[in-house]
């Protein structure tokens, strides 16, 4: 089981997204290929509202750090990037006041029922490409023997694109701390976990990295 390299570069979800002209959002997802073991693309949500996700490529990053992305675009750019969500529209059928809002109306006129009407719901759907898995920051990480925590980052060559290693955050096995694992313990991925093809006795003997980085999800870190 390999060490993570100096050379390797962090790519930290719900971190601090600086353009080249002054701050832009935070991280959201990593775009991987499960099968390459390569991260493509990461989505990044603008710090104001209607805080639109856009999908910004992995060789926009000039460099990273555990607490922030520095990208090579100025804001302007990044606001021309493809939008991760798009807006789709869904049949539903419901009785109309329901679409329109008015629930009261029911009630007055019960036992007598409206007839259903045909609506066009919007939602908002990810763009992810095809074959590949948006992951997040805190989706569950499976060891063979049961859950052992949850994704904080990646570590990725600059080069090549390659996961070289997950970093695992850990608040109740081993203590407050960050496990390195590396990307060929890493058995198969979806959007829901992260599976591992060792145990949690393989995991403990693992290089931990001390948690000191300042981005959070819900909160800061120490």
């Amino acid at each position: 089981m390999g060490n993570p390299g100096a050379e390797d570069r962090p790519i930290p979800v719900n971190a601090e997204v600086r353009c080249s002209d002054g701050v832009f959002g935070k991280s959201t997802y990593v775009l991987m290929n499960p099968v390459t073991e390569k991260v493509t693309d990461l989505v990044v949500r603008h710090a104001t509202a209607p805080h639109t996700e856009y999908i910004v490529p992995l060789s926009a990053v000039e460099t990273a750090t555990d607490d922030f992305i520095l990208l090579r675009n100025t804001r302007e750019e990044l606001r021309h990037m493809d939008p991760f969500n798009q807006k789709e529209y869904i049949e539903e059928k419901m009785p109309s006041y329901v679409a329109e809002g008015h629930a009261a109306s029911y009630m007055y006129y019960y036992p007598y029922v409206e007839p259903e009407q045909e609506f066009r719901i919007p939602v908002e759907v990810p763009q992810v490409p095809p074959g590949e898995l948006a992951v997040r920051r805190g989706t569950r990480v499976e060891a063979t023997d049961g859950p052992v925590g949850r994704v904080d980052e990646f570590l990725v060559h600059p080069e090549t694109g390659h996961i070289t290693h997950l970093v695992m955050r850990e608040g109740h096995l081993w203590g407050q701390k960050d496990v390195s694992i590396p990307v060929s313990e890493i058995s198969k991925t979806t959007e829901e976990a992260v599976y591992l093809n060792i145990d949690r006795r393989q995991i403990e003997s693992l290089p931990s990295i001390p948690i000191h980085r300042h981005h959070a999800l819900g909160g800061s870190r120490t």
